[in-house]
């Protein structure tokens, strides 16, 4: 199996309904040198969660990578990178940050260590406990 990551989206302006409804989508609009770096090293076939930034701040479903990093067709330049995502499912239900550190999840996990980075990678052991969490809620 490949990577696993999570990628955070402002519900107002793209959410996992948005997705679904889509099929798939470019995932764009990522700036931050670090979520670059992240956007760099994922792979078709690779996996991830969808979040929701804002105040619901939620993992709320799961994706998959369909096509790896390219230059971001809207940019000049190299520079920016997006890659395409299919939706998967909804989780059972939403994992809520609150619970995460409640819980005292993954303490070093960057979605917790550095919560403005928009694309974190997710271990295969964060992904077995956040899908057993969202059974268990």
């Amino acid at each position: 199996m490949g990577n696993r990551w999570l990628l955070k989206t402002e519900p107002g302006d793209y959410s996992f309904p948005d997705l679904v409804r889509d099929g798939e989508t470019v995932w764009d609009g990522v700036r931050a040198p670090q979520a670059l770096k992240n956007i760099s090293r994922m792979q078709a076939g690779d996996l991830a969660l969808i979040y929701h930034t804002g105040k619901e701040r939620a993992i709320v479903g799961t994706a998959e990578i369909t096509r790896g990093p390219y230059p971001d067709p809207k940019e000049v330049g190299p520079r920016f990178l997006v890659v395409d995502v299919r939706a998967g499912a909804p989780l059972k239900s939403p994992v809520p940050l609150k619970v995460l550190k409640e819980k005292g999840f993954s303490p070093d996990w960057d979605l917790l260590r550095l919560p403005r980075l928009s694309v974190v990678p997710v271990s295969a052991g964060q992904w077995q406990d956040i899908m057993a969490l969202a059974e268990k809620r």
